[in-house]
C-alpha cells in the first residue's frame, strides 16, 4: 500500500531469536567454539550483530570532509620531483607528499607552478629545521594546504636516536609552534603496525605518542597555539577492523583533547600496511591494497595514499605507480566512494568493534601514562617488548597457515621464480649502530619464507 515500506511487512527479530536459530542449525555443537572467534586484540567476534549491540553506545558522526588522493615523491632532485608532481596532478593526485632528505633542496624549484589552492602538499622531512619551514611559509601564499610532518618522537622510535638530543629537538619543536602555520605536528603510527603491533596497541601508542607533544606544549604555555595534528596510519587486511580502527582513533582523540579542554582538529592520512605484502605472486598485492584503501576511505581517512604492487623488490617505475594511482582514482571517480558520507556509520558490527577497540586502547593508554608516559616506556623498552610479543604471535599464525597470504604460504605457484627479478633488497637489514634505545623494527610476515624459497630456486 502507498506509504508503506518494505520492512513494515516483516516483524522485528530479536537477538535472542537469531542466536537460537544459529544454535539449532549447529545441531548440538558449541556456539562459542564454532562461530565465535577471538581477534588478536582479544575481542570476541560474533556471527551476527543486532541493534541491541549499539543501543547504549555513543555512535558519533565522522567529519564530512571529502577524502583526497595522495601521492608520494622522493625530492632528491627538485626539478625532477616538480616535473613528476605536475604529471601526477594531471593523472588525479590531489595531495603531494614530498620526502625531503636534506635542507639543501631548492623549494622554489620544487613548488614551481603548483597551485596550493587546489593541491595539498606534505613535507616529510628527515630532519628538524625551523629555517627550512620558514622558507616554505614565506614562499607560499596559502600555507593552510601545506603539511609539515614534524615528529621527533617518531624518529626516535624508528631510528633509536633523536635528531640531535631530547632537549634540542623539543626546543626546536616549541619554536615551530610559534610560527603561523596550521599543520605542523604529525604522529606516525605506521611504524607500530608494520612492526607487528595489534590494533589496540596501535591506537594506544598513537594516543600516548600524541600526548607527549600535548604535555610539552602545555608545560611551555604553547598548547593553544597548536592548530591541528596529523596521524599517519597504515591500514591492514582485516577489512572491517581497519575501518573500526580509524573510527576509534577519532573517538580516542576527542577524549584526549577534552581532557586538555581544547578543540583540535585531527587529520588522518593512510597508506596500506607493509606487513602483509609479498614478493611471490606479487600481483595479489594489488588486491590487498585495494581493500585496504577501501577500509581507509570508509573509516574516514582525510588523505589516502597507495603503494605500488611491486615496491618491495623493484625500483620506482611508471607502470606500477600509475596502477597504484589509478586504484584510487577509480575508487573515487568510477566507484563513487566520495559521494556517500559516512557509509559505515550505524553499522551494528563496525560500531561495536569501534567501541571495543577504543576501550581496550584507552585501558592500555592509561597504563602507559600511569607508568611514566610514552617516552619513558620507549626508554625502558616496554613498548618494544609489547610489540615484539604481538609480532611473534602473528608470525606463528602465519607459519602455521592460520593467517593466509595467498600465493606465499598457501596456494603457491610452484613455477614462480623471483631470484632474477629483485632490483632492491626486500628483507630486513640489520645494521649495527649505536642508539639511545632499541629501535622499533618493521618486518613483513613473509620475509623468512621468501628467503627460503629464493635459496631453493
Amino acid at each position: 500500500m502507498k506509504g508503506e515500506t518494505l520492512f513494515e511487512n516483516f516483524r522485528e527479530v530479536s537477538a535472542k531469536e537469531w542466536k537460537q536459530k544459529i544454535q539449532y542449525d549447529l545441531k548440538g555443537k558449541d556456539y562459542n567454539e564454532e562461530v565465535v572467534w577471538d581477534s588478536p586484540e582479544g575481542i570476541k567476534v560474533k556471527p551476527f550483530y543486532h541493534a541491541d549491540d549499539i543501543e547504549n553506545l555513543n555512535v558519533e558522526s565522522l567529519p564530512s570532509t571529502p577524502w583526497r588522493i595522495g601521492q608520494s615523491i622522493y625530492a632528491g632532485n627538485a626539478i625532477m620531483a616538480n616535473e613528476k608532481a605536475h604529471k601526477l596532478i594531471k593523472k588525479g593526485a590531489e595531495v603531494l607528499h614530498f620526502v625531503i632528505a636534506t635542507e639543501t633542496v631548492d623549494v622554489v624549484k620544487l613548488l614551481n607552478n603548483i597551485d596550493l589552492n587546489t593541491t595539498g602538499v606534505s613535507f616529510d622531512m628527515q630532519f628538524m629545521s625551523k629555517n627550512f619551514i620558514e622558507k616554505i611559509v614565506e614562499l607560499v601564499s596559502n600555507s593552510n594546504n601545506v603539511y609539515f610532518q614534524t615528529d621527533p618522537i617518531g624518529h626516535l622510535a624508528r631510528s633509536g636516536n633523536w635528531y640531535d638530543s631530547l632537549t634540542s629537538d623539543f626546543a626546536v619543536f616549541n619554536e615551530l609552534i610559534d610560527l603561523n602555520v596550521k599543520n605542523l605536528v604529525s604522529v606516525d603510527l605506521t611504524l607500530y603496525d608494520n612492526a607487528g603491533a595489534d590494533i589496540s596497541q596501535q591506537l594506544a601508542y598513537a594516543l600516548a605518542h600524541a600526548n607527549e607533544y600535548l604535555n610539552v606544549l602545555h608545560e611551555n604555555g604553547n598548547l593553544q597555539k597548536l592548530k591541528s595534528i596529523e596521524f599517519k596510519v597504515s591500514v591492514g587486511g582485516n577489512y572491517f577492523f581497519e575501518i573500526a580502527k580509524l573510527k576509534a582513533l577519532r573517538k580516542l582523540w576527542k577524549v584526549l583533547i577534552e581532557a586538555y579542554e581544547i578543540s583540535l582538529r585531527c587529520h588522518i592520512s593512510t597508506i596500506p600496511s607493509n606487513r602483509n605484502k609479498t614478493i611471490f605472486d606479487f600481483n595479489v598485492n594489488m588486491l590487498r591494497t585495494t581493500t585496504e584503501c577501501m577500509s581507509a576511505v570508509l573509516g574516514g581517512s582525510d588523505t589516502v595514499y597507495n603503494l605500488p604492487y611491486d615496491y618491495i623488490y623493484k625500483k620506482d617505475n611508471d607502470f606500477a605507480n600509475r596502477i597504484a594511482l589509478n586504484q584510487l582514482v577509480l575508487m573515487k571517480e568510477e566507484s563513487y566512494f566520495d559521494k556517500v558520507e559516512n557509509p559505515a556509520e550505524g553499522s551494528y558490527y563496525i560500531e561495536t568493534i569501534t567501541n571495543q577497540l577504543a576501550e581496550k586502547a584507552l585501558i592500555l593508554f592509561k597504563s602507559i601514562e600511569k607508568e611514566g608516559g610514552f617516552l619513558k616506556q620507549l626508554k625502558n623498552h616496554s613498548i618494544q617488548n609489547r610489540i615484539a610479543d604481538s609480532a611473534k604471535k602473528q608470525q606463528e599464525k602465519f607459519n602455521d597457515k592460520k593467517t593466509v597470504l595467498v600465493g606465499t604460504n598457501a596456494y603457491q605457484n610452484d613455477i614462480d621464480s623471483m631470484g632474477g627479478e629483485l632490483e632492491i633488497y626486500p628483507f630486513l637489514k640489520k645494521k649495527p649502530r649505536k642508539t639511545l634505545i632499541t629501535p622499533i623494527i618493521e618486518k613483513r610476515l613473509a620475509e623468512e619464507l621468501e628467503q627460503n624459497r629464493l635459496s631453493d630456486e
